[in-house]
């Protein structure tokens, strides 16, 4: 193992090792765990997802979309928030419930994305603040007064056959007409969005309507402390970039007041979005507020927005789904910048993060293999594009091992003439066709799959596209590989890698204790990485062991006086014992 190689393992170890420690995850909690238990979070889930299922529910077609009525045994409506009158609209893909009290939407359930862990994995993701709280608030802003929405009950009138996804509701509030409607996306393009419409008659100048966002979004994941950590205010103002204030940055009490005109604002957690787009009205301000901490935790917030009305009306769209990177990129507004990997470090890792990203989705949908399978292609690739790379770095690597000996003479030579030194070491170098800075680049191709390496740590643990996705033994490739395999073949393929690379080379103990020492100390350290990293890594170490052989076979042939001390130093002592 010369220096290079040294170097290179030196600078995986610091980014694998720095990783965790800059953006710590949490181990899977076990069902006692106090963190789930005391912020009441999990349990709310569970309520959400009982109501869906296990109501009795009568149901009327609706062309596109189906009305449901949510009816306990006694006959008498209800939904998990005890909100009276609720109504729910179901397609293909969700089914968002609405309440006639402030005529709000109360929590959404997304078909396509089932709970992980515990009694909620055969039940669909719900969306919800919480028990008894309903998704969204709005309240009537007046330039005398506010009205507080969520106080009034708004009437629920037939539904208008020709828009047959559409609920509206309509309330008499002072001396103000409103009227709130509702209506499901006609494309599945647009599959997660609500289109709102607000009407509020003889309105003055200078009203506006506050939307009261999520305190909080409930985990549907194993590990909730980790989705809670995750929780966070974003928003988009015209001219700048995504922005996020995490729920946990919050002290209690404090307010975070942001001026707009915004595009978007909303509450993401780790994998799911609830978010205000209204790029036609705008959104003129935002005001976020920290919570009380329950054990060092910060498990909900307050944000609000405030939306003019121009001529009594404001039109916007609610996104109810999933963080899925190419939707979100195809609705625009910057939207797919809205999970920032990274945190403070996003501005480095996003741009390597958002490549590679869209490699593995682009040939997901080119391949129509699994997710497992285009990681293995996509770790062959890496390396094949890297071959021509590294083919040059390796053969420098053997020009310098020929040359060592003159340079360690001329400065050994001229050690009180540096000068002289300079001079006598620029002929060597010139001589072989090379220069002081060879050996700096022949660690460029060892440097460059890090970056993607360090990408790929956030996006195996931040992306939705791979979480639950199965593979082979593995049920989650963004979890850890519940047999350890993949991180074990990782540390024997590198092991291997370090054992070929040593032959040729000048036998050296320190380099030797690395060889032995580097793939059991990585490999336990990515043992509970996500298996789908573990996967890449050892795909990568596979696809280079034929180059680094044919490499070592021509390090001997170009330095035959190291072959017999190379190769863990056995090889030596057997010539050596033959000569005596």
């Amino acid at each position: 193992m010369d220096r290079r190689l040294f170097l290179a393992v030196i600078l995986t170890v610091i980014v694998i090792v720095i990783t965790p420690i800059l953006f710590p995850s949490t181990p899977l909690p076990v069902p006692g765990d106090s963190a789930r238990a005391d912020t009441g979070i999990v349990a709310g889930s569970a309520a959400g997802n009982a109501a869906v299922t296990s109501r009795p529910e009568t149901t009327r077609s609706l062309g596109t979309a189906s009305l449901v009525h949510p009816v306990e045994a006694g006959g008498r409506s209800a939904t998990a928030y005890e909100v009276r009158d609720s109504v729910g609209v179901s397609g293909n893909h969700m089914t968002v419930w609405y309440g006639a009290s402030g005529a709000v939407p109360l929590r959404v359930a997304l078909h396509d994305y089932g709970s992980r862990g515990g009694d909620k994995a055969t039940a669909p993701v719900i969306l919800t603040s919480g028990p008894r709280q309903p998704l969204l608030q709005y309240a009537l802003a007046l330039p005398d007064t506010t009205v507080e929405l969520v106080n009034q009950v708004f009437t629920h009138p037939e539904r208008d056959t020709a828009r047959t996804s559409s609920v509206s509701y309509s309330a008499v509030v002072g001396k103000h007409d409103v009227r709130v409607a509702y209506s499901d996306p006609t494309t599945d393009a647009d599959r997660y969005l609500v289109h709102v419409v607000v009407e509020v008659s003889n309105a003055p100048n200078g009203s506006a309507m506050s939307i009261q966002l999520p305190r909080t979004l409930v985990s549907a994941e194993p590990d909730t402390v980790d989705d809670i950590r995750h929780l966070a205010f974003a928003y988009f103002v015209k001219g700048d970039k995504v922005r996020n204030v995490e729920f946990g940055k919050l002290d209690s009490g404090e307010t975070k007041a942001v001026a707009g005109p915004m595009e978007w604002a909303g509450v993401r957690n780790k994998y799911f979005l609830v978010a205000v787009i209204s790029p036609d009205t705008t959104i003129a301000s935002a005001s976020f507020v920290g919570a009380p901490r329950v054990e060092k935790l910060a498990p909900d917030a307050s944000g609000a927005l405030s939306i003019p009305l121009n001529d009594g009306r404001a039109e916007f769209d609610l996104y109810l789904g999933p963080q899925e990177y190419e939707r979100l990129r195809s609705l625009g507004y910057q939207l797919s910048e809205v999970n920032q990997y990274a945190s403070w470090l996003h501005a480095v890792v996003q741009p390597f993060a958002a490549i590679v990203t869209r490699v593995l989705l682009w040939m997901k949908h080119v391949s129509g293999l699994s997710y497992g399978w285009v990681i293995i292609i996509f770790g062959v690739a890496v390396r094949l594009l890297l071959w021509p790379l590294n083919q040059s770095a390796m053969r420098s690597s053997i020009r310098m091992q020929r040359i060592q000996p003159q340079l360690s003479e001329v400065q050994k030579k001229y050690k009180g003439d540096p000068k002289k030194q300079q001079e006598m070491l620029m002929k060597i170098y010139q001589s072989h066709g090379m220069t002081p800075f060879s050996p700096m680049m022949g660690c460029l191709p060892m440097l460059l799959p890090m970056p993607i390496l360090f990408a790929l740590y956030f996006v195996f643990l931040n992306t939705i596209e791979f979480r639950g996705v199965p593979f082979l033994w593995m049920h989650d490739i963004s979890a850890m590989d519940p047999y350890y395999i993949t991180p074990l073949v990782m540390g024997i393929s590198m092991f291997a890698l370090s054992w070929i690379g040593l032959r040729g080379t000048p036998p050296s103990a320190q380099t030797r204790m690395m060889s032995y020492m580097m793939p059991v100390v990585m490999t336990f350290m990515f043992l509970r990485f996500a298996a789908g990293l573990n996967l890449y890594y050892a795909v990568q170490n596979l696809a280079a062991l034929p180059q680094q052989w044919l490499l070592s076979k021509e390090r001997a042939i170009a330095n035959p006086q190291n072959s017999a001390g190379s190769g863990g130093g056995s090889s030596g002592k057997s010539r050596s014992s033959g000569r005596g």
